[in-house]
């Protein structure tokens, strides 16, 4: 049970729907922002000696958010996940800021920590072909492997987060379209090309789908017929890593990196690979320059005679 008063704990419930249904966020970050608050709340409760109300939130002060910072960093949390719990904190004050209820310069005064440097771990390209091939084989119900194999054809054929992948319509995929417009992160639309090989492994699961799909609901079904989830796609994505012998990094996501990284191996520019991935600042693509300089050096040291 939450220490928190009912006022702000329907505030809270608020500001979490509107992060689902405007912003469409993914269920993990939800998830994980409704912990991040969930302990917040707790660990100001401690400050408040009691059921922590509005005007507990309205009077903080930003040696508080960084108290709480300090108890979870104590507790194990890393650098990373220290972020993720002030931009939770902030989005979900200025969301009450927004309802003229507190004043939220407390958590816009506090610096987020800083994240460590680390690079995408894509998979080589035969290795992402042999996971996209070989997924066919890892289920009884035929339907179920096309089903995978057109998922994992879509992350890194086109690029896609799995959330975007599932989100797709039938509708999507009439008349044998050139391109994909997907809906990314904040609601932002974007399209993609599809590779007649990824609309192939699409059309042979909707062939072999046993549910009615109707054009407007999510063409990706569990096997009650349900939308799929995307813990159902990682835990096949980890019987193939265990059959392949890929690390625990050959993740869904994975094959994300893998595409952009290999475009910009081809020679694809920048600019262009930001638009495909659907990222809002270059910075966040430039990471990939990292990735192929690193595999770069790497087959240096291993091929040249005098490395």
């Amino acid at each position: 049970m939450i220490p928190a008063d009912e006022n702000l704990l329907l505030e809270r419930q608020a500001w979490l729907q509107s992060l689902a249904s405007e912003r469409r966020l993914a269920a993990n970050t939800l998830e994980a922002y409704e912990r991040d608050t969930r302990q917040f709340l707790t660990f100001l409760a401690g400050y408040a000696g009691g059921l922590v109300r509005l005007d507990n939130i309205s009077s903080l002060r930003p040696a508080d958010l960084r108290a709480f910072l300090a108890a979870r960093r104590k507790e194990g949390a890393g650098a990373r996940s220290l972020g993720r719990h002030l931009a939770g904190l902030r989005s979900f004050l200025r969301h009450l800021e927004k309802r003229g209820l507190v004043n939220a310069a407390a958590a816009g005064a506090v610096r987020s920590p800083r994240q460590p440097k680390s690079l995408p771990k894509p998979l080589t390209g035969s290795q992402a072909l042999t996971v996209v091939n070989v997924s066919t084989q890892m289920h009884d119900e035929p339907w179920i492997a096309a089903r995978d194999a057109a998922i994992l054809s879509l992350l890194y054929g086109c690029g896609l987060r799995i959330g975007e992948a599932l989100a797709l319509t039938p509708a999507a995929f009439r008349g044998n379209p050139k391109s994909l417009r997907v809906i990314g992160k904040g609601n932002k639309t974007r399209l993609v090309p599809l590779l007649p090989a990824v609309d192939d492994a699409v059309q042979a699961y909707i062939r072999l789908c046993p549910y009615d799909l109707p054009e407007n609901e999510p063409v990706f079904r569990g096997a009650r017929g349900a939308k799929l989830q995307p813990a159902i796609l990682q835990r096949s994505m980890q019987r193939l890593r265990s059959a392949l012998g890929l690390p625990d990094s050959a993740t869904p996501h994975a094959l994300r990196h893998s595409f952009a990284t290999h475009l910009l191996g081809s020679g694809g520019d920048l600019r262009t690979i930001q638009e495909l991935l659907g990222h809002a600042s270059l910075s966040t693509t430039q990471v990939y320059t990292g990735v192929d300089s690193t595999r770069l050096l790497d087959i240096y040291d291993k091929a040249h005679p005098r490395a």
